[in-house]
This record gives structure tokens, sequence and C-alpha cells, in this order.
């Protein structure tokens, strides 16, 4: 009952009409981002942060995480009308949902996409209400032994399930960890790693980093990729048949079930329910020939896991500290430049901007539906921006935001030289999310390692003496042997395929 009165507390401050506007344009904004082809929710939310920093943290982060669901919406729009997902999570949706589209039947995929996400975002918030305070005084135990335990959890998790090749993991990990070495040492006052530039003596700015390797590379290989043609479909009829409706409504408790039971998993990603729950309805259907000729399942089970599953990622974000998506990762950075660190500690230190936050998650899900019904037609106007102007637009963004930050025009060419980094690591198909999160993990890494050792007097065996420490760090290293034992069978079979 606790929990219930703080959300109601939350509510009076999230429905403010200050804090409502910031909703609304979060989930414009998100909207928007996701259904502009390539951006993505990671990239959208990275060169969005600046618009928040003359906002108040709680202002700042309810716009930001609007931005981060919206997104996850946004997606499905191009997923349907061009065939190409406005992010990774909405992959699977182009099968069925492009497939009802040529058929004249766009405006329903859309319509059930946007019922299904507002269906899956609220019961996983709901769930966050009730899971979150337990979980946060779970962690109050932690000392800073089982904080560096669970830093190192959280890089592995990601670690683990970014990609198919685990050494390319780790090594953009270890990329990360070192850029966030970068600057004054926390216990010698000495500068490291900086080469005698002063600008680095703050360290690498994380914003500069995030939007060159998001933004600035996404413009890169969006000046790469050709013009997509727009179906002409009918986007006036948005509610499914009676028929569909039945079918509909099961595949969308499954996928909030299968989301919502995913998002608490860190590392997983969003890509991983959206096909668990396509498979599961593909499975259990009594007609599986019609997937992937327009079954209105799905469209409805990977939209509803992909809302659930974002706003179910957000438990161990809030509860624990640990990111578990590159958006979540970029989320962290945001909360850490307002001066706030996810975890137990921010249900104690800052229980009103907690609960203010939760609370926007309801408000925002109903504004992503009234703007996603009724103004679908207007979305997939936005398709038709030719690609230079797109990348134009967003490119000046980039730099506006960067040199913002500080007044900076070395930021601005960090952002830059991060672009041109990024866009090769993409083309190498090395995942990003690894090392964004070993920048924004590294201090805090760092200074929980430092402090243990502090306590014990200089001796590691106090990693190895308290079991809640032992017992993260063994589970960081199962996660890591079952990625590599995992990618074991792929390998065997391409050997004996050459």
């Amino acid at each position: 009952m606790e929990a219930f009165q703080h959300l109601l507390t939350g509510f009076g401050h999230a429905l403010s009409l200050e804090y409502l506007a910031y909703a609304f344009v979060g989930c414009t904004l998100g909207t928007l981002v996701g259904v502009l082809p390539g951006l993505g929710p990671a990239a959208g939310t990275a060169i969005l942060i600046p618009l928040t920093f003359k906002l108040d943290p709680t202002g700042a982060i309810i716009m930001l995480a609007a931005i981060y669901y919206g997104a996850m919406y946004g997606g499905t729009i191009t997923s349907v009308l061009i065939n190409v997902p406005g992010e990774a999570a909405s992959v699977i949706t182009c099968i069925d949902g492009h497939a009802m589209a040529k058929q004249g039947r766009g405006g329903t995929a859309l319509g059930i996409a946007a019922i299904g996400s507002f269906i899956g975002g609220i019961v996983a918030t709901i769930a966050l209400v009730v899971v979150a305070p337990p979980l946060a005084r779970l962690g109050l135990l932690f000392g800073p032994p089982e904080f560096f335990a669970l830093m190192v959890l959280g890089l592995s998790l990601v670690t683990g399930l970014a990609g198919r090749s685990l050494l390319a993991a780790l090594l953009m990990t270890i990329i990360g960890l070192v850029l966030a070495m970068i600057g004054i040492d926390p216990v010698r006052g000495a500068p490291r790693f900086t080469f005698g530039v002063p600008e680095l003596y703050d360290g690498v700015g994380f914003i500069p980093v995030v939007m060159g390797l998001f933004g600035i590379s996404e413009i890169l290989l969006m000046a790469e990729s050709p013009a997509r043609e727009v179906i002409k479909t009918k986007l006036t009829g948005l509610l499914p048949s009676r028929e569909e409706w039945r079918s509909s409504l099961r595949a969308i408790w499954r996928g909030t079930g299968i989301g919502f039971a995913l998002g608490l998993i860190p590392g997983i990603g969003s890509i991983i329910p959206t096909f668990m729950a396509y498979i599961a309805e593909k499975r259990l259907s009594k007609t599986p020939e019609r997937f992937g000729q327009g079954a209105i399942e799905g469209v409805a089970a990977p939209e509803t896991a992909n809302n659930a599953y974002a706003n179910a990622a957000l438990i161990p974000f809030f509860t624990l500290g640990i990111p578990s998506s590159p958006t979540i990762a970029v989320l962290m950075g945001a909360f850490i430049i307002n001066g706030l660190t996810p975890g137990p500690f921010l249900f104690q230190e800052r229980p009103d901007l907690v609960w203010t936050v939760i609370a926007s998650l309801f408000i925002g899900n109903v504004i992503l539906l009234i703007l996603n019904l009724p103004l679908v037609g207007l979305w997939a106007r936005l398709l038709h921006i030719p690609y230079q102007y797109l990348c134009t637009g967003v490119l000046l963004f980039c730099v506006l935001g960067a040199y913002s930050l500080q007044q900076s025009v070395f930021d601005v060419w960090l952002m830059i030289v991060f672009g041109v980094i990024g866009y090769f690591f993409r083309k190498l198909d090395l995942p990003l999310a690894p090392l964004v999160l070993g920048l924004i993990l590294g201090p805090f890494i760092e200074k929980s390692m430092r402090t243990s050792l502090e306590m014990s007097g200089g001796d590691f065996s106090i990693f190895a003496t308290r079991p809640l420490c032992v017992t993260l760090l063994v589970a960081a290293v199962v996660v890591l042997a079952a990625a590599a034992l995992r990618l074991v069978p792929a390998r065997v079979r391409e050997a004996e395929s050459v």
C-alpha cells in the first residue's frame, strides 16, 4: 500500500501542466524519432538530450523517458509502410505489418500496434510500481564490494548478449572503460591519458561521445541508403474487426507477459522479446501458414512485447542502477548529468523524483495512444521527407547540442571524431552498447573497487568473503561462459560448411 500512496503523490506532481507538457513533447519527439528511418531510440535520445539542459532534473527525465518509449512505438510506422524498421525491435513487425499494408490493411496494423503498445506499457508500469520498492530495499543492503560486483555483472550481461562475437563485445567494453579513465585520477589527483590536452582534464564528455557514436554515425549510414517507396494504403480503418479482435487480444496478453518477463533481465535487449512473442504466436496458432501473409497476431504480439519490455527494463535500472540496453544507458548518462545516480539510494534520497517519473509513465502511455491513433496519417507523411534534408537537420542539431553543453568547439570536434569511429565500428558489426556502458559504468566500478580495497587495507579477498559479492561475480562469469558456449555451435557450423 505504501507504494501506491507514493504513486498517488507522484501523480499529483506529474499531472501539473509543466510536467504534462514535458511528457507530451517527449512522446511527440520520440514518435518522430521512431518514424524517421534509421535514427532509433538510442540515437534519438542521445541527440535530444541537449533539449533538457535547462530543465529541472524531474522534467528532464520525464521528457527523455517519453522520448524513449515514444520511439519504441514510432518505428512501427516505417516497418508497416516502407518495410524498414525504425529501430531494431521493429524488425519482426515488417513481416506481417508490411504484408497487411500491401493488402490495404495498413491502418489496422498500425491501430492494433498502438493498442497493444498501450496495454503492454500500462501493465508493465503497474508491475514496476509493485516490484520496484522491494528490490530497492534489497539494494540498500549493498556495500562497495557488492556494488562493484553488480556493475561487473551489468557489463557482462550486455557484453555477453551484444552481437555474435564475444571477443568484439569484450574489446568494445575495454575501450569504453579506458575512455572512462581519461581525466584526473580521483585518488592521486594527477592527469591520466590526457596527452597534455587541457579540455580532457574533466574526462571525455558523455554527450559528445554518444551523439557521435549514434547520431553522426547514423547520418553517415543514412547517406548511403537508397530512398524507400512508401506504400499508399488506407489509414482510416484503424480498428480491427470482431474476429481480429479475438485473436489479437490473446496475442497482446501473451506479448505483455513475454516482454515484461524478459525486460527484468538486464542485457536481453529489445529484439529478443519481439522475436519470442512472434514465434510463440506462430507455434500456438492453428493456422501458422498465415504468418508472413498478413496475420494480425504477427503485429500485435511483437509490438506489445516491445513496449512491455521497454517499461519493464526500467525496473532493474531504477532499483539497481543496471542499464539493460543502449537507450537506457543513454538515459543513465542523462541521470548522471543531472546529478542523479539510479539505484536503491535514489528511492531513499529522491522519492519525489522517482515516483513522479513512474506516474508520468502511465500518463505518457495514454498520450502515446492519443497521438498515434488519430494522427497516423500525419506521421506517415513525414516518411516522404528527402534523406538529404533529414540528414542536414540531424547534423545541425547534433552540432548545436554538442556545442551548447559547455560552449566548447572541442566538444563538437570530439563528437565528429566519435561519429567517424562509430561509423566504422558499425560497418565492422562491432556492438556500441558495451562501449557506452563501459564509459558510463567505468567511474562507478573504479570508485567501488577502490573504496572496497580501502576497507580491506588493500586485500582483494574482500570480494571473495562476502556471499552476495561472490554470487554476483560468479553470475558474471557464468553469463560470459554461456555466451562463449552459445557461439561455439555457430562456429562449428561455419567450419563444416566450408
